[in-house]
């Protein structure tokens, strides 16, 4: 291998394995494992060295919430406030699709399952036809962004392209791929999934912004005039998407984000929390909770970390501008991952087997100044299809669509 800097790079890690095959691999097989490598920050491997170190957490305290009860009170002024943005195009959307349907049995892009019972009526269409409602209210299409990963762009786009964008203006409509981690075994070693291919996986839902600004996409939709940008997850068919009264509730109260929080069925319900940190607004886990914590009550009765986090996020962009998310934190993540063994045959593992890396949406929140925290009716706005039977899977989804008439 004549890529000197490179074969230092390999070696500095402990990665020389990734050239066992080098010598017999084809030009162009050589070609593509020399550019997928150099285009690998092999420093987040540092964070698997530093695996064992346990980050203390700051000084965790309750945030304030705008509940139910504020919200209707107030709705009028938010709703007029929500809806003058979203008429005069300072709202965009970013559809955070990168992931496959892996854990629902089928591996295809995760918008492209189907919800309906009688008819075909998919993830992304639904998604679609939540945007469309604000589109007829306001008269105007909202820039809509859709991040992807190299696993699934091309499904994706040809997804939407089949289905003709279910009705969408597709100028109005940018896909961009989010960037990718190499995967790890238990040893710190990255996996290769052919012998010329690193195992590459998403890089989580934290890099969104990143992504937008080194694919072009911010500075197309700044020219447009788009100052506010809602960001929300693939898998919620009752998500409100650029939500007027969640507009203008986060503008009237001066915050540079928000987040849509439910109230939790119970303390110990498996979501993470807002609250702050170290005055600041943070996410906490909960399994991160202490049992103080999870049953502290106000002096109304109500428990103090009583709100979850659904993934769907309000952010200014002139405010995550001025931060530097270079330092976000980075997750490891057991998984199941596809590699060749020494003998160069392709391994499918039943079990976990390594770790990918990931960055998460929510870390984004703690590194800015506030956050409104503002609360929805959960079986409104929160039917999660993450499982494949259970608690948040496509039977639980379906009841809840059915609850509020959708047709299916």
């Amino acid at each position: 291998m004549e890529n000197i800097e490179l074969y230092a790079q390999l070696e500095k890690y402990n990665q020389l394995h990734l050239l066992r095959y080098f010598e017999n691999i084809s030009e162009n097989e050589k070609e593509y494992l020399i550019n997928q490598l150099e285009s690998i920050d092999f420093g987040i491997l540092d964070n698997y060295a530093a695996k064992s170190v346990i980050t203390k957490r700051g000084n965790i305290a309750p945030i304030n919430v705008i509940n139910l009860d504020q919200i209707a009170h107030n709705k009028e002024i938010y709703f007029n406030i929500g809806i003058d943005a979203l008429k005069d195009g300072k709202v965009g959307a970013i559809l955070l699709a990168g992931g496959q349907g892996t854990r629902l049995g089928f591996d295809k892009p995760k918008g492209t399952l189907n919800v309906g019972i009688t008819k075909k009526l998919y993830l992304f269409e639904i998604l679609i036809n939540n945007l469309l409602e604000v589109v007829k209210m306001t008269n105007r299409w909202i820039h809509l962004a859709i991040m992807t990963s190299v696993n699934n762009d091309r499904d994706t786009q040809v997804f939407f392209e089949n289905h003709d964008y279910f009705g969408y203006d597709k100028k109005y409509i940018t896909f961009f791929i989010q960037d990718m981690a190499p995967a790890i075994d238990y040893n710190g070693k990255i996996f290769l999934e052919e012998k010329f291919r690193v195992a590459l996986s998403p890089k989580g839902n934290g890099g969104w912004f990143e992504s937008l600004k080194k694919t072009g996409v911010l500075t197309k939709l700044k020219e447009d005039g788009v100052e506010w940008l809602n960001v929300f997850s693939v898998d919620n068919v009752m998500q409100k998407i650029a939500d007027p009264y969640f507009v203008g509730a986060t503008i009237n109260h001066n915050c540079v984000s928000g987040a849509k929080v439910v109230s939790k069925v119970v303390p110990e319900e498996k979501v993470g929390t807002l609250c702050l940190e170290d005055g600041r607004p943070s996410i906490i886990e909960y399994y991160e909770m202490t049992n103080e914590m999870l049953y502290d009550k106000d002096n109304y009765g109500r428990y103090k970390y009583n709100y979850g986090v659904i993934l769907n996020y309000l952010f200014n962009i002139k405010a995550i501008e001025q931060k530097t998310f270079d330092n976000m934190p980075v997750h490891m993540v057991e998984k199941k991952i596809t590699y060749i063994n020494d003998e160069g045959e392709i391994i499918k593992p039943e079990k976990p087997n390594g770790y990918k890396f990931e960055t998460l949406v929510l870390d984004m929140i703690h590194m800015l100044d506030n956050c409104l925290a503002y609360e929805v009716i959960r079986n409104k706005e929160f039917a999660p299809i993450k499982n494949k039977e259970g608690v948040d899977s496509l039977v639980s989804a379906r009841k809840i669509m059915l609850e509020n008439g959708k047709s299916l």
